[in-house]
């Protein structure tokens, strides 16, 4: 499974910066949007997972144990 993370730095002066691991695509940029949401956003810089595409989502549905 893959991981997801935020990493935070804070310097001495409060200013925070954060990256959004293991999120590839434009899937990073709706938990980034919430994070610049807390405060005032000064930049902006994309990672090499933006660019990467995001493994597609599978939904399987069985009828496992019901009888019928």
């Amino acid at each position: 499974m893959n991981r997801k993370e935020i990493h935070f730095e804070i310097s001495p002066e409060g200013e925070i910066q954060f990256t959004v691991k293991g999120i590839r695509g434009k899937g990073c940029e709706a938990v980034a949007q919430a994070l610049n949401e807390l405060g005032e956003v000064t930049g902006e810089e994309k990672t090499s997972e933006y660019y990467q595409q995001q493994a597609p989502t599978v939904h399987v549905r069985t009828n496992a144990g019901k009888e019928g």
